[in-house]
Formats: structure tokens, sequence, C-alpha cells
């Protein structure tokens, strides 16, 4: 018997309304994702991906159409369910780190498993991933004192330490250079390879998308034109 996709997309709209005119983002995006898939989103920028991907995160309201996360209609959720789907079921990497600069990387991961009000899951989660994503020399450094590919690694750890079902990567090597690119794109490999992490990645980046995914699929113009 077939297993219910964890990401389900039917018919996804998407219009922005400015200075009166209509531009459309989404053109009727329909995909699926099966739980511990890793699938890439590939584009140009303007095609429509990372709208695609804020919303299926619930970050933006679709305009027509349908997401489901675990078989859960978002549309038909309140506000806090969204909220708490966010906090518990689904991580976000962004392209910027997005680290609480007078905070420690250690701090900046902690504070997540506080807002997910996991006070008190003690430390065997965060020590595992910390130690996937080789940061527990780092832990007591502001971001200020980490390369560009150490803050990320620290925005991935802070992603996944409630160990969400879904993990959303918004152009996550999109402001680091070749080297600190590969260890991140390595990292989130290990993660779909290691524990199983369902990830769903957009980027401009050919390359970056056929080193991880098990899937590519292409956007344009607000539609997915290629798989």
């Amino acid at each position: 018997m077939p297993t219910e996709p964890i990401i389900e997309v039917k018919d996804l709209t998407k219009v922005y309304h400015m200075g009166g005119v209509d531009v459309p983002a989404l053109r009727g995006v329909s995909l699926a994702a099966d739980r511990g898939e890793f699938v890439a989103i590939l584009g140009a920028s303007g095609s429509g991906k990372s709208t695609l991907l804020h919303v299926i995160g619930g970050l933006t309201p679709p305009s027509g159409g349908h997401v489901k996360i675990g078989g859960k209609d978002l549309s038909a959720m309140s506000d806090s369910g969204r909220t708490d789907l966010r906090k518990r079921t689904v991580g976000f990497v962004f392209q910027k780190f997005n680290l609480l600069p007078t905070l420690t990387a250690g701090e900046n991961i902690e504070i997540a498993r506080h807002i997910a009000g996991n006070r008190n899951s003690g430390d065997k989660e965060f020590d595992s991933v910390v130690q996937i994503l080789g940061i527990q020399h780092r832990l007591g450094h502001k971001p200020y004192a980490l390369s560009g590919g150490e803050q990320q690694r620290v925005a991935i750890a802070r992603a996944i330490v409630n160990r969400p079902e879904i993990l959303l990567a918004d152009e996550p090597t999109g402001n680091l250079d070749s080297e600190n690119s590969l260890k991140v794109l390595e990292t989130l490999k290990e993660l779909n390879t290691r524990l199983g992490q369902t990830i769903l990645m957009i980027t401009h980046n050919p390359d970056a998308a056929a080193f991880c995914a098990n899937r590519i699929l292409r956007m344009r113009d607000g539609l997915i034109v290629d798989e």
C-alpha cells in the first residue's frame, strides 16, 4: 500500500499585487516529496522557487491551491497551527544565516529549543546535532568569529535541533565561497543519508543540485517545467 507523501502541493498559485499590477509568482505548481527524499528545485532568479518554498513552509499564504504537510492541509490550519508547524515540523535554512550576533553559536542553537518549548529535552539531541555538523569546538564563539561555512552549519544545527520532519533550504550556499559551499552541501547530504532527513532545497546552481539531491525539479516563470 503506497504511503502518503510528506509534502504534497496541488495547483499552487501566488499573485503579488504591486502598484496596482498583478504579478504572478506561482502559476499552478504541483509536486510531491516522500519521507527521506532530498529534492532540489533548480531555477534562475525570479523563477518562483523561493516563493514556492515560503508557501510550503507556511511563511507566505498562497493565492490558490493547496499544500499538505504530513497529510495536513495548511489552508485549514489556524495561524497558531501554522506557527506550531514552523516550530516543530519544518526547519528553515536561509541564504543569510540569520544568527543573532549577541549570542554564541551554542546559544543560537539553544534558542530554537526554547522557542519550540523543548526546555527539558536534555543535551543528547543537542550534542548529537553539533557533532554531526562538526561545530562542537566553535559553540562558545559569536557569529563574527566564525567563517561563513561555520555560520551556515550553526544555522543548520538550529534548524534541525528539534528534529523536524522536513528541512527547507533556501539557497543555503548562496553567500559562500566554493570551499565552504562544498562543506555545507556535504553536511546536508549526510543529514539526508545518515538521519533520513527529508530536505527540499532551492538553488540556482545545477552542480549543487546534482551533488545532493535524489531528484531535481526545474522551475521557470512560476512553473515546474522539467524533472
